[in-house]
């Protein structure tokens, strides 16, 4: 009766560090990642929130199937979810690298670490739950786009590095 409200609660947490993350450094997006050189696919701004809606909800609930499938909180879950939770802090760390310090070396840094961790999280999770896995491809593939702008963004605006 009560596993909903883990359901919930697993497919809500990811929100809570993209919309503090977005909260916090809203201004700093006309004021100044407007103005910064970006290439031409770069998604307009519109996109982001639907997008990362879609995926944060995709993410939490596989999260919840993995911690389900596992049992819980056991020794079993410190790896898959462990995994899980530093690529979900890298993921919140970025907003406020990139837009709150403009530190574009660093928020480059977190994105290639971030990869690398959600890469590993997709690994783990496909031993235990393969619909788990598979609802972390679109975020993969997003991120592969989110580091190629990163990495653009760095390399075009020299001034900010």
């Amino acid at each position: 009766g009560r596993m909903w409200v883990y359901t919930v609660g697993f497919t809500v947490l990811p929100h809570v560090g993209g919309f503090l993350g977005w909260f916090l450094n809203r201004k700093e997006i006309p004021e100044w990642y407007e103005k910064l050189k970006k290439p031409s696919w770069c998604p307009s701004r519109r996109v982001f929130p639907v997008a990362w809606t879609m995926l944060y909800t995709g993410m939490g609930y596989a999260s919840y199937l993995v911690w389900n499938d596992l049992g819980g909180c056991g020794s079993k879950a410190i790896v898959p979810l462990g995994l899980y939770g530093a690529q979900l802090v890298l993921n919140w760390a970025w907003p406020p690298l990139f837009f709150g310090a403009r530190n574009l070396n660093m928020a480059l840094i977190d994105v290639l670490l971030l990869d690398g961790l959600a890469v590993g999280t997709l690994c783990s999770w496909y031993r235990i739950n393969r619909v788990a896995a598979l609802l972390l491809l679109p975020y993969l593939g997003w991120l592969a786009m989110a580091t190629c702008l990163t990495i653009r963004i760095w390399r075009d605006n020299p001034e900010h590095k």
